[in-house]
């Protein structure tokens, strides 16, 4: 059987940690910053997780992990 691709695009936005979750950051923090609100612009600092429902497609593009 022939070796699997890794997706580089996916490769490059997320993280696998250590107990499985998939870690990914969160867009809208580079520009246009003046509108948005502190509270907002710290929440969009902070890593999130991929959902539960999508966590099979990012692990079918990612067959050897991150």
């Amino acid at each position: 059987m022939p070796k699997l691709k890794t997706s580089k695009s996916v490769k490059k936005r997320i993280r696998i940690t250590k107990s499985g979750k998939i870690k990914h950051w969160k867009s809208g923090r580079r520009h246009l910053l003046g509108g948005k609100a502190s509270k907002r612009k710290r929440r969009l600092g902070r890593a999130g997780y991929v959902s539960h429902a999508d966590e099979s497609a990012i692990r079918l593009l990612l067959p050897y992990g991150a």
